[in-house]
């Protein structure tokens, strides 16, 4: 469970979640971030959450000292979101067109009002006349409330060994 931020987890709930739960959650969450809806997307993750990327190089080390192309707390989070959605954010203006395909969505387990629980995903994406593929897998931690599933930890695991040139991670995985 994560542990580097606080946040209130007794609002969660101990009902029970099936996988179908699950994978509707994360088609919904893939849907939004093809939409560009970036703040419909903000209101799946609880206040205080964290979102991170390790580097593709991080060869099973652990999130405490692992490298990473994105490591947002809360702040950092909504500020990218805030940033996206700008004409600040020179990369992604006009923002990429994406098609995120999520499969072989699993529930891993779970400890009181968090569910651990990963997918696959295959981004394709398009930007300045250029197709980019981005393969790998999710690692998120979601409570559990009484009116759905709320991310608490968005992990995108890149399986990806380089990046192809011009494919920078200037949106969101």
């Amino acid at each position: 469970m994560t542990t580097a931020i606080q946040m209130d987890i007794t609002a969660g709930s101990d009902r029970a979640v099936t996988r179908s739960e699950v994978e509707e959650f994360f088609y919904d969450e893939a849907a939004l971030l093809d939409d560009w809806d970036l703040d419909q997307w903000l209101t799946l993750f609880v206040p205080g959450a964290t979102m991170n990327v390790p580097t593709t190089d991080a060869g099973g080390l652990g999130p405490e000292s692992a490298g990473y192309f994105v490591a947002d707390d809360w702040d950092l989070l909504k500020a990218r979101v805030k940033r996206l959605k700008s004409r600040k954010a020179h990369a992604e203006n006009p923002h990429s067109r994406t098609t995120r395909l999520v499969g072989n969505v699993r529930i891993l387990g779970r400890e009181g009002n968090v569910l651990r629980a990963g997918a696959n995903f295959i981004i394709h994406r398009y930007r300045d006349g250029g197709s980019f593929h981005y393969v790998g897998r999710y690692a998120h931690e979601l409570l559990v409330t009484e009116d759905g599933l709320k991310l608490t930890l968005r992990r995108a695991i890149l399986t990806n060994e380089a990046m192809e040139p011009g494919a920078r991670l200037s949106f969101i995985l």
